[in-house]
């Protein structure tokens, strides 16, 4: 079952610009020590931040909150399996959220898929309930 879908489209150019203009004040307010070594170990820095923004936008849309009610952006990570795909992994207020929409008998499960094309960085979230294995 689906809980909750969320999207993001962000402009790389405006991430790259807040980075020059609040370089680390900006990355540590918005990303965890893993999306930033991510980024770092990457050949553009502002496009890996930009989807992991997106990501964390796409998230607070699929938990039925958008940025408020408390969540803040670094309950809300992304990173990625060996063979690459990305995994939001969610703390604080963010995972609260989760357990309290996720139904009895379920197990919530959080979707994640990043792209990016120069400008623009897009992410789809999806939240779904999956029954769990009887004991």
């Amino acid at each position: 079952m689906i809980l909750g879908i969320g999207t993001d489209l962000c402009n790389i150019d405006r991430i790259a610009g807040t980075l020059a203009r609040f370089g680390d004040r900006f990355r540590d307010r918005v990303f965890t020590e893993t999306e930033l070594g991510k980024a770092r170990s990457r050949p553009h820095e502002a496009a890996t931040l930009a989807k992991r923004w997106a990501a964390k936008e796409a998230c607070s849309k699929a938990l039925g909150t958008g940025l408020r009610m408390g969540i803040a952006w670094r309950d809300m990570a992304v990173s990625n399996l060996p063979t690459g795909q990305p995994v939001m992994r969610l703390t604080g207020w963010a995972a609260q959220r989760l357990a309290e929409m996720t139904p009895p008998g379920h197990e919530a499960v959080v979707h994640v898929t990043l792209t990016d094309d120069h400008p623009w960085a897009q992410a789809f979230v999806v939240i779904e309930a999956r029954p769990l294995a009887p004991s």
